[in-house]
């Protein structure tokens, strides 16, 4: 059993809230999108539209996203590294559930071959130690025989990238990335500057995760937190709001790399059910 769980962005709330800016916004009316991001606070419209995706709306939190080319964005944080900006908010629409490993109900079109690129720039530049667990996080994706393959190069060629990874200078500890949307794969993940602190093989796992969520992977545990210590027992969020993929457990699956936190000895190697999962979906 893996112990000493770490979340995968953000360990606490606090250290959150050190890249979020924080203050009151107006009421507004549910049809104006304004509303969906608050410096302060979630508004209640927001988190009913989260609910009725069926996402865990415990602890959402709101943080700006910097972008490598130094692009602000204002997003939400679900399940402590899921990132939805208010314009991908407002074009999910709930799915038909017909069972209860999840996936989201956005996938990646595939066949095909997505670029990652490695960032070189500036402090948002990865480490050595980063670029080298991209690379093995990648192989691994590669060595899975699906429909979609990898190509990585170490650039700031942004424009000829599906997937930018780079390196936020926060100092804490994991990443963030997001969900596909008209068939691509979200296209930033941020590796946080903490992660030096631990071994190549836990910088892979978070790679490989963060990843996995730009492919529509959701998190193993979505639904009770188990691997952060939460109680195994009851739901924080409606069961049935995640994609269940036939052939992987129901129960919580210790060797899966997409558990909500992850641990200090992680070797990087995808579980059993993750590679059940990546072909079923691709």
């Amino acid at each position: 059993m893996k112990l000493k769980k770490l979340l995968l962005a953000v360990f606490s709330v606090s250290l959150l809230c050190v890249s979020c800016e924080q203050e009151d916004i107006e009421n507004t009316t549910p049809e104006a999108e304004a509303e969906v991001i608050s410096q302060d606070k979630v508004s209640k419209a927001v988190l009913a539209k989260l609910e009725a995706l069926n996402l865990n709306t415990e602890d959402v939190e709101i943080s700006e996203f910097v972008l490598p080319d130094g692009t602000k964005k204002q997003t939400f944080i679900i399940e402590g590294d899921i990132a939805i900006d208010a314009e991908q908010l407002d074009a999910m629409q709930p799915g038909n559930i017909t069972s209860k490993q999840y996936r989201t109900y956005n996938l990646v079109s595939a066949p095909r071959t997505l670029n990652v690129v490695g960032w070189t720039g500036g402090s948002q530049s990865l480490t050595q130690k980063q670029r080298d667990a991209l690379q093995a996080a990648l192989d691994n994706y590669n060595e899975i025989e699906i429909g979609l393959s990898f190509t990585l190069e170490f650039s700031t060629n942004q424009a000829a990238a599906d997937i930018v990874v780079f390196q936020n200078p926060n100092g804490a500890a994991g990443g963030v990335a997001g969900f596909p949307s008209a068939g691509n794969p979200y296209g930033f993940v941020q590796i946080y500057s903490g992660m030096e602190a631990f071994s190549l093989g836990t910088n892979t796992h978070v790679m490989a995760h963060e990843i996995g969520h730009t492919l529509g992977l959701r998190h193993t545990d979505w639904f009770t937190r188990q691997s952060c210590g939460r109680p195994s027992f009851g739901e924080l969020a409606n069961p049935s709001g995640a994609v269940h993929i036939p052939g992987t457990p129901f129960r919580l699956d210790p060797e899966s790399i997409m558990l909500s936190c992850f641990s200090t000895n992680e070797d990087g190697e995808f579980g059993a059910n993750d590679v059940v999962a990546l072909e079923y979906l691709y």
